[in-house]
């Protein structure tokens, strides 16, 4: 826990807490269903939950932000994100639905009332969202074909909606083919060692779109 207390000294006991919780109930289903990446069981902190923390450096969601997270997976980066910003409303989106369950069922032990899970696709969704988060799901082209038609047009947030994606690795590509598909979007690039210093995210951005 020491390496998410450097990077968020505000977080609240009962915060850090359900962070803290995290670590064994992932394991646990990890022994179950392969959830995470096995060697990353022992690095849930830095690589899963810190690593979902870089979205709260960029922007604090303002009191009813409603937020998606596509293929969330087991719960990445939702359920970090939602334990940081207990006021904002996440659903967490996956078409596997065994790991929707573990997603849910962790969410439901740490006491997290700011949740809700679906199985399914985002394409098939009907509500609307002021941000959507993912974690390395899709190219960011096939996650705006997806699910532009689902951000809200007004803003209640100090940044404008859209998209807030985790990525690595050399983005030019991805970001000249979503450029061709939409020439009015704005795409800014964040290297997540802005924030922090461990040599995981030497090579891990933020991309956020709107």
């Amino acid at each position: 826990m020491d390496i998410i207390e450097k990077y968020f000294p505000e977080l609240t006991s009962e915060q850090l807490g359900q962070l803290e919780m995290l670590q064994n109930l992932y394991a646990d289903w990890n022994e179950k269903i392969n959830v995470i990446s096995r060697k990353d069981t022992d690095n849930l902190m830095e690589r899963h939950v810190l690593h979902s923390l870089a979205i709260a450096k960029f922007i604090t969601f303002a009191k009813g932000t409603r937020v998606l997270d596509i293929g969330t997976g087991g719960g990445f980066p939702g359920i970090p994100l939602a334990i940081y910003f207990p006021d904002a409303e996440f659903v967490l989106c996956d078409s596997i639905a065994k790991k929707i369950h573990v997603a849910e069922s962790i969410s439901e032990t740490i006491g997290l009332r700011n949740t809700d899970f679906v199985v399914g696709r985002a394409e098939q969704l009907k509500e609307k969202f002021d941000f959507i988060v993912s974690r390395a799901v899709a190219p960011m082209e096939q996650l705006y074909r997806w699910s532009a038609k689902l951000i809200k047009p007004n803003c209640i947030n100090s940044k404008y909606n859209g998209y807030l994606l985790l990525k690595g690795g050399d983005l030019a590509p991805e970001t000249q083919t979503l450029q061709q598909l939409n020439k009015k979007l704005i795409i800014e690039e964040t290297p997540l060692n802005t924030w922090f210093s461990e040599p995981f995210f030497e090579t891990k951005k933020l991309i956020y779109i709107f």
